[in-house]
């Protein structure tokens, strides 16, 4: 398995695509590409309709998946505010690479059978594939579909990002071997000798302590071990120092554990949602998630220090948990609210992971909303990092 990327802010498109395509070509080292994904910032979209053509002129035996971006990521840099242009080419031998792309009105119903959403796929959940996304965020309802995969292929990973750099309906783009789209969604299944391990920072840190939701209906939480909520979240505030108060004012967010069965908590283990609102007659607040009576939950807030503390964390998690992987490639999907507008410079969160994890190709693009597990599911996130890493099943004898 092999690896390349490459990324150009070049402002001709056909001549951005030529230069990242001859770099990632000579980062093959001699094999052909199986696999290619491109990002193509919206700097470029009156050429949408040519980046497949172009696409495969350079690489005419590759599967081509990829999308529009507000940003992208390739060879580890981040271009974010100027025309972008990122490709990586993978070379995937005994790997079974299937493609497919659909529209919302081919998704099947809630109530229908795994075999629908195989057949949508293409892929049996016996095969245990690994399955990368990219829908488009205006035509498509991607919580159905994630929940819908969740349950068609429960042991495989799903991960990726919505398209971006379009305002309105039509304005993005997904790419894929046959053309170009303007609706529903872009994908790869990768099954045989591969591995997709994830990693999900979502840029939080906990303030206060876990505590157990003892009253709530739906997405309001009436009771936390048996106090009212905005009580609870008074006397943090109270307790806090100014910048930590600033913080609750300006970005409080909740955690929600998502494994009723994890007694020990770590970075990475609560799904991360917003606290949208507050009654102060009785003391309830509603955040973006269903809640049940009994899990438990915990405050959190985001700032760029807790966003580069939560993504180390959840690297050297990763490192602890898989302590003689090693990944071939990358790729990165992130939060349009990330990179150089939340941390001040471009390139923290690929600096960090290469500092990390070790130096590699990585790609990917700035997202309209982030796919990655968390807790065992699949979720749609906001200001996530949600990464994918690529290395084979089995080592290729020396």
């Amino acid at each position: 398995m092999r690896w390349s990327s490459a990324v150009t802010d070049i402002s001709s498109l056909t001549r951005a695509v030529d230069d990242a395509a001859e770099r990632v070509e000579i980062g093959l080292d001699g094999p052909s590409a199986d696999l290619v994904f491109a990002f193509i910032s919206s700097h470029h979209a009156p050429s949408y309709y040519s980046v497949v053509e172009l696409v495969r002129s350079r690489f005419p035996g590759a599967i081509v998946i990829g999308c529009s971006a507000g940003g992208v990521i390739g060879a580890g840099h981040e271009v974010e505010k100027t025309p972008g242009v990122a490709l990586t080419a993978a070379s995937l031998p005994g790997v079974v690479i299937t493609p497919f792309e659909f529209d919302s009105d081919e998704l099947p119903s809630p109530d229908a059978a795994p075999a629908a959403w195989e057949a949508l796929i293409g892929v049996p959940a016996s095969d245990n594939p690994s399955i990368v996304l990219l829908p488009d965020p205006f035509t498509l309802p991607s919580d159905a579909l994630v929940e819908g995969l969740d349950y068609a292929y429960p042991n495989s990973v799903k991960i990726g990002g919505l398209a971006s750099g379009g305002t309105v309906t039509g304005a993005n783009a997904l790419f894929s071997s046959r053309g170009t789209r303007r609706s529903g969604a872009v994908g790869v299944a990768l099954s045989g000798n591969v591995v997709v391990d994830s990693v999900v920072a979502q840029g939080c840190r906990p303030i206060g302590e876990p505590m157990v939701v003892t009253g709530c209906r739906d997405n309001v939480i009436t009771e936390l071990s048996g106090e009212l909520p905005l009580d609870v979240l008074r006397g943090l505030f109270d307790g806090g120092d100014e910048g930590e108060r600033r913080l609750i004012r300006r970005s409080l967010q909740i955690g929600v554990l998502m494994d009723p069965f994890q007694d020990q908590y770590e970075a990475g283990d609560f799904l991360i949602r917003n606290v949208i609102g507050a009654d102060g007659d009785n003391g309830a607040l509603a955040v973006g998630e269903r809640i049940r009576e009994g899990q438990v939950v915990q405050f959190h807030v985001r700032d760029a220090s807790s966003a580069s503390d939560d993504l180390g964390a959840n690297l050297m998690r990763y490192l602890s948990d898989h302590p003689e992987s090693s990944p071939s490639g990358a790729l990165l999907f992130t939060c349009l609210g990330r990179g150089e507008r939340l941390f001040g410079r471009v390139d923290h969160d690929t600096d960090l992971f290469q500092s990390v994890v070790g130096a590699m190709p990585i790609t990917g693009f700035f997202c309209n909303g982030e796919i990655g597990p968390v807790g065992g599911s699949t979720f749609l996130h906001g200001y996530t990092s949600s990464f994918a890493l690529f290395r084979p099943k089995e080592t290729a004898a020396i």
